[in-house]
């Protein structure tokens, strides 16, 4: 048998197939899928079979594969092909798109050993008989000692792959006697024995529930480890180590199964076109345009129900910001057990365990952010994305993909719908559903027959403000205070974390930026720092200038720590609950701030963008945005479909309930189109708006579009670079085709890197592909010369 491997290494030259005899005591053990272990030159490296054959065109001898890693292949026939053809489109290395697919402690760790070679080496004690890891070795000295040994052939070299991926293990004990045993016993037990009494008493009156884990025995009779190890080496108890799962959803209380909701007529016939496909196995494409609080979420569960009536599977993708805790819990509360969730909030163990469970069919509901678009889940029945609009879909860094194409090719795959939800859908699929390539299904009027709240727009340019930072109008403030006096709730939002954007000087005009990064650095008031939000470059805030020693230094801008502070201020009574990239670093504390202002531990909810979407509090009365700007003006083409996305979303969050809502955005910009019709949340009229605005400018998504950006560490060696790119695309492409560029990128340095770029739009140019493929192939050449080069298909930001 012969397999064909993608090795674990990322480059042009080994970006193929490479052939490996199979020896025949592993034959019965190797699938396609498999992770493995394969001589590759001097190393052994990772890598995974992609194909099993019993001939060869190869005319040399054939390396064996050395090691199988995993009892069940780790991906699918399914998510091996779907890497064949992502591979192709979005310019990255195979071995990059398959390593995405599973959990990260499934990629390889890699050792370098150095041992002994000759009997004269053995005896030395450099050596103490123990390999030496090379990659733990720094001094100088020692260095030069292991380039001798190598030298004289007194030392090799190994390489060893490193398996991180761990299972949990716990203690279970079983027993070792028969039943009535333990009652004789007991009876000739000392009387001050308690503790072993009251363990052979659970025994005698719970012998079916055993074996028990120590975590049962420890929790539910206060027993210690002693104890237990006594009855082990007594032989009342057998003990052994078995394999558990990590439990993401430990911190979800079961609730009682929810009696189904009966859905409106517009629901209803959402739900029937949907569950027509899922019914004829049919691959047809959804888009389910709902004003905020339509019940999209109600029409996602019960197509979820009818999928899984069927004996199938069902995937459900959210955005990351507002993967909320509501969500789950509502998904769990309707499946259960078989549901499992993955998401960048759990810790490693935990993804690897719930993509195991799905991996061997434990599960039959996934949710998760955008990697859960490759789990591994088999005869999918249904795929649905909500807030299908999100930017977060698309992966901004290598292999850049975007979880809606991967649904939409899992969706043809699998003959199954796909339902892409949204209050504010992407232009791109609001203009499919136009033409009828995707299924337009609306959702007009509130699940619960509420109005939407009311908006009102505050220009900051004629208003007085509260405090004395220029952030909050007198009528937010005494809007706020009226919803206090009520015991109602309020949700604030500006879309700018932090305490102040920059240090500027007033005598000398100096402002304090990034080592690092072509950026100012903001004040951070919680850890006492000034921090880039680029690379993480800190340092203490200073108490005078750093260029002319004045102590005249002020830190202007805003952020929701700032604004939290005003709040305290102007508001002594109020809870204050804040909610950025800050407070939430630590595992859990989500999902804990949520919980808290569920149950009315906090007035106030105050947070950057996560908090605009996905959430429901019955409680919550007014939201005010406290900056509609923030994103207004960026260089990006879609800046104003940002921002009408953003505000229309968090008004949603008021008056979901019995009470009416309200909210107040504050602006600069009243008169601007995007926070005009926010205010009104008129989806349609923005829709058309801004695509006459877009075919002005040959946007997507009248054009397609291709971002390639070129690094390096010298601002001339990236340039020549990009403007060599730039000739070689305009000597090959149709006139029609638009090439913009090379300039500088909008924040020219990041991380010590100049940044330029070339943005290709195009219609049809079916030469592309392949000239786009030859400049990644180029990038490797590239980077003997210390540049780098990236491919974007269909970027999501352009800056």
């Amino acid at each position: 048998m012969i397999a064909q491997v993608i090795v674990d290494v990322a480059a042009r030259q080994t970006d193929r197939v490479f052939e490996y005899h199979v020896p025949s005591d592993i034959e019965k053990e190797i699938q396609v899928g498999s992770r493995v272990v394969v001589p590759f030159g001097p190393r052994k490296v990772q890598g995974f079979v992609i194909g099993l054959s019993e001939t060869s065109n190869f005319k040399g001898k054939m390396k064996d594969l050395l090691v199988v890693v995993d009892e069940m292949p780790p991906l699918t026939p399914e998510l091996v092909k779907l890497s064949a053809d992502l591979a192709q489109n979005i310019y990255s290395y195979r071995i990059k798109i398959l390593q995405a697919m599973l959990p990260w402690v499934m990629r390889a760790g890699y050792r370098k050993l150095l041992l002994p070679a000759s009997p004269k080496a053995k005896e030395m004690p450099f050596f103490q008989g123990d390999p030496i890891d090379l990659n733990k070795i720094t001094d100088s000295t020692q260095i030069k000692k292991i380039r001798s040994l190598l030298k004289n052939d007194d030392a090799k070299i190994e390489y060893v792959v490193d398996n991180k991926a761990k299972k949990k293990k716990e203690n279970q004990y079983a027993l070792a006697l028969a039943p009535e045993e333990y009652t004789k016993i007991y009876n000739t037990l000392r009387q001050n024995a308690v503790k072993q009494k009251q363990l052979l008493m659970d025994i005698i009156e719970h012998t079916d529930a055993y074996p028990k884990t120590q975590k049962e025995l420890e929790a539910g009779l206060g027993l210690t480890a002693a104890v237990l190890n006594s009855a082990v080496k007594k032989s009342w108890l057998k003990k052994k180590a078995v394999e558990v799962y990590r439990d993401p959803l430990a911190g979800f209380k079961d609730d009682e199964k929810p009696a189904p909701i009966k859905l409106n007529d517009e629901q209803q016939h959402a739900l029937d076109e949907i569950a027509k496909a899922i019914d004829e196995k049919k691959a047809e494409t959804f888009l389910l345009e709902g004003i905020t609080g339509s019940g999209k979420t109600e029409v996602y569960l019960h197509a979820i129900s009818k999928a899984l009536a069927q004996g199938r599977t069902a995937l459900m993708l959210v955005p990351e910001i507002s993967l909320t805790p509501q969500m789950v819990r509502q998904v769990k509360a309707r499946f259960g057990q078989e549901v499992a969730v993955l998401h960048s909030a759990l810790s490693e163990g935990e993804k690897y365990d719930e993509w195991r469970r799905i991996r061997r069919g434990e599960t039959k509901v996934v949710v998760g952010a955008r990697s859960a678009v490759f789990a591994p889940l088999k005869n999918i029945g249904l795929i649905v994305i909500d807030e299908e609009h999100e930017s977060s879909y698309k992966q901004e860094s290598d292999p850049r993909y975007n979880a809606r194409d991967v649904a939409i090719w899992r969706s043809k795959y699998h003959h199954c719908p796909l339902v892409l939800g949204s209050a504010t859908p992407s232009l791109g699929s609001r203009a499919r559903a136009q033409k009828n390539v995707y299924h337009l299904l609306r959702l007009t009027k509130r699940a619960n027959n509420k109005k939407l709240p009311k908006v009102r727009l505050i220009d900051l340019k004629h208003v007085q403000f509260a405090g004395g930072q220029f952030d909050l109008s007198l009528e937010l403030v005494d809007a706020i205070k009226k919803r206090l006096e009520k015991k109602e709730q309020v949700i604030l939002m500006l879309n700018r974390r932090g305490f102040a954007n920059f240090m500027l000087c007033r005598e000398c005009g100096f402002v304090l930026k990034c080592p690092n990064c072509d950026v100012s650095l903001n004040l951070h008031k919680d850890t006492n720092s000034m921090q880039c939000h680029y690379c993480g470059h800190t340092e203490p805030i200073p108490t005078r200038c750093p260029n002319c020693q004045s102590s005249q230094i002020r830190f202007l801008g805003t952020g929701t720590q700032k604004v939290q502070e005003e709040l305290e201020e102007l508001l002594p009574g109020a809870r204050i609950l804040r909610m950025d990239v800050d407070t939430t670093r630590r595992k859990g504390s989500y999902k804990k701030i949520l919980d808290a202002f569920g149950n009315h531990e906090a007035d106030i909810l105050l947070g950057t963008q996560m908090i605009a979407k996905g959430l429901d509090f019955p409680n919550v009365t007014l939201v005010g945005v406290i900056n509609a700007d923030t994103g207004l003006w960026l260089s990006d083409y879609n800046a104003s479909e940002k921002t009408f996305e953003l505000l229309t979303q968090v008004a949603g969050r008021a008056g979901r309930a019995d009470k009416e809502g309200e909210v107040l955005i504050q602006t600069y910009n009243p008169e601007h189109y995007a926070i005009q019709l926010a205010k009104t949340q008129d989806y349609e009229r923005f829709y058309g708006y801004e695509m006459n605005v877009r075919h002005a400018g040959n946007y997507p998504p009248y054009f397609f579009t291709v971002l390639i950006s070129i690094a390096a560490k010298k601002e001339q060696n990236a340039a020549r670079e990009a403007f060599k790119i730039k000739r070689y695309l305009t000597k090959e492409l149709h006139a029609e085709t638009i090439i913009l560029g090379p300039t500088p990128s909008a924040i020219s340095r990041v991380k010590n890197q100049y940044y330029y770029q070339i943005l290709v739009k195009y219609k049809k140019e079916p030469n592309l592909n392949k000239l786009l493929h030859h400049v990644q192939d180029s990038a490797q050449e590239a980077k003997k010369y210390g540049l780098s080069i990236f491919i974007d298909n269909e970027p999501e930001r352009i800056m």
